[in-house]
């Protein structure tokens, strides 16, 4: 019987601590621009928090791309 194979994301937001921390700051970082973007008037300091924000959140998500890209490769069967 063949298994539906499941998204290594989903697998690590069930199992993987470090990857459940990453997830809540990416969301967190998420609020606080999404809090930005919808503020009337915006101050320089705004702006560069809106920029440090957004370098966070990619880095955060680079970090949980290279967790979800290392289970894919481990459970992907190797070709000779």
């Amino acid at each position: 019987m063949a298994s539906i194979a499941r998204n290594p994301r989903d697998l690590l937001l069930e199992s993987d601590a470090t990857y459940q921390h990453l997830a809540a700051q990416h969301g967190k970082y998420e609020a606080e621009l999404h809090k930005i973007a919808t503020s009337q008037f915006l101050s320089s300091e705004d702006l560069l928090e809106e920029i440090k924000l957004k370098k966070l959140k990619l880095h955060v998500k680079d970090e949980m791309e290279q967790l979800a890209s290392r289970i894919r490769r481990q459970s992907t069967p190797h070709s000779q």
